[in-house]
């Protein structure tokens, strides 16, 4: 999830503010963002909602890079998917 770190620093925000605005504590974020533990699949929706992104862009699934399935071999299937 450091993404989720990414984001807050992006938008400029204290973990302490994002942590009051997602109604959670500033312990709970800390670890989502150092990977100690995994958000709930409600709290990631919130976390799209909140930076307006993608739930596989916090995910950190590529989901920017389009990719021609006809091209697709099966190395980069079982690397990527």
């Amino acid at each position: 999830m450091n993404r989720l770190r990414e984001l807050r620093k992006k938008n400029g925000l204290s973990q302490a503010r994002v942590a009051i605005d997602m109604n959670i504590s500033r312990e709970s974020l800390s670890y989502y963002e150092n990977e100690r533990r995994q958000p709930s699949i409600p709290l990631l929706k919130a976390f799209s909602r909140y930076y307006r992104v993608s739930i596989d862009y916090i995910v950190d699934n590529d989901c920017t890079k389009p990719f021609d399935p006809v091209e697709l071999t099966k190395k980069d299937w079982k690397k990527n998917y």
